[in-house]
């Protein structure tokens, strides 16, 4: 019992040590990720060199509230290293109010990017409130015709009371247990074509219930992925979390519409 105990207390310390290294270095890296990301067709890699034509669909990375692209630094560049390209971050405003205006916004960054890359379906990343965003458009306004595969990073799919202090903000509004959006959510969804991963993670700090980060929908076609050890700013960032992405997003159609859960880290 002791032993058990002072496993779960060391494992916690070194995943709080964890998100606090990576809250520091995402602070440096914060102001780079405020300027506008330029299409990926139009610049070069990261060695100087065009970008070598890569394998699959283009994949979309959608940050959390109060954050910015610069959260998925070491995940694009992960995915791009594996062949995937384009892979382009969408930022939102920090004045959004409003999830749904969000998820119309990403709809258009979306039909822009198919325009632009001759693709028809695109794969999307979401963390956090990103994952919420997605999940509407996908759901609601019709974004399954678009998105093929939708992975989502520490989402609160049935709410999250953490932080009541923000509770005054819209968006936090719209993450709490019972919101309109959430029921919104929660309607049928006959027919959706998306494949939705969601990772979820038992030291998660910011959902609360830790389970929230679960999504069970009727309609939908989920697999549920546990995460062991790791908080909820080191879900797009820890290289075993990025693996298990890239193996979401190479999954067939067999593999992605089976159900469950796994440890992978």
């Amino acid at each position: 019992m002791e032993l058990t105990r002072l496993t779960k207390v060391t494992t916690a310390l070194k995943a709080n040590a964890l998100e606090l290294a990576i809250l520091t270095g995402h602070l440096l890296l914060y102001p780079s990720g405020m300027v506008a990301e330029r299409p990926e067709a139009d610049t070069p890699g990261e060695d100087g060199a065009t970008p070598r034509p890569g394998t699959g669909r283009p994949v979309v990375l959608l940050h959390g509230f109060v954050d910015n692209r610069s959260v998925f630094v070491l995940l694009r560049r992960s995915l791009v290293r594996h062949g995937r390209h384009p892979v382009e971050s969408f930022n939102y405003s920090p004045l959004t109010c409003d999830l749904r205006a969000a998820a119309q916004l990403l709809g258009r960054h979306i039909e822009e990017l198919c325009a632009r890359t001759g693709h028809h379906e695109v794969d999307v990343v979401g963390h956090s409130l990103g994952g919420l965003i997605a999940r509407y458009y996908v759901q609601r306004l019709g974004g399954d015709a678009r998105v093929r595969t939708l992975v989502m990073l520490g989402t609160p799919h049935a709410g999250t009371t953490a932080a009541p202090w923000a509770g005054a903000h819209p968006l936090v509004r719209q993450m709490r247990p019972g919101s309109d959006v959430l029921q919104e959510l929660a309607e049928p969804a006959p027919g959706c074509r998306t494949r939705c991963v969601s990772f979820w993670s038992d030291l998660d700090q910011v959902m609360v219930p830790v389970e929230t980060a679960r999504l069970d929908h009727p309609d939908l076609r989920v697999h549920n992925v546990r995460v062991s050890g790791i908080g909820h700013l080191a879900l797009p960032v820890h290289p075993t979390v990025a693996a298990g992405i890239r193996e979401a997003l190479d999954a067939d159609d067999a593999e992605a519409a089976e159900p469950g859960a796994a440890s992978v880290a």
